[in-house]
């Protein structure tokens, strides 16, 4: 038995799932209480100068923050592939990291869809885990919505990815 962080590797391998499991009811637990919205904490910001569901954003940045820092204490070697662990450059190909792109484009690979993310978001009325919530709660267009996420995220990982990757890689970005 390999020890890593402070739990032996055997039962690292069960603890990190089972804590996220146990996170994630937690997180939807609050977001569910407190009506977090993301979208909406921007939303009521910039229009009302509102900030109380922007706190839930900037707690929720906060709280993954350390749940990092916790899994990584629990088991630093899941952690080598991430970008700051690389010392090669911005340009460079990541370690480890499928697609073997470069920090750059990752990053690009973020933003640009993240913008249309928010954008049919702020048409919808609400961010991705609002809308979740709402759907758990009996809402049939959030539902439509969550059904509509998954397909989409299987079509992006099935084609839109690898194609993207090959994009990224023909101009510059990768290995």
């Amino acid at each position: 038995m390999v020890a890593v962080g402070i739990l032996p590797k055997d039962i690292a391998i069960y603890a990190v799932p089972v804590v996220t499991l146990m996170l994630g009811l937690l997180i939807g637990y609050l977001a569910q209480r407190s009506g977090y919205c993301s979208i909406g904490g921007f939303r009521d910001f910039y229009l009302f100068r509102h900030t109380r569901l922007l706190s839930g954003y900037i707690t929720l940045i906060l709280a993954s923050f350390v749940g990092y820092l916790f899994f990584w204490f629990i088991t630093p070697a899941a952690m080598d592939g991430f970008f700051w662990a690389n010392t090669n450059g911005l340009f460079t190909a990541i370690p480890g990291a499928p697609g073997g792109l470069s920090p750059a484009a990752y990053f690009l690979f973020a933003i640009i869809p993240g913008f249309f993310i928010g954008l049919i978001c702020v048409y919808l009325g609400g961010c991705p885990i609002r809308q979740t919530v709402m759907a758990s709660e009996g809402n049939y267009k959030a539902a439509w919505f969550f059904v509509g996420m998954a397909i989409g995220s299987i079509i992006f990982a099935a084609w839109v990815s690898g194609a993207v990757v090959v994009l990224m890689k023909s101009i510059g970005f990768g290995v």
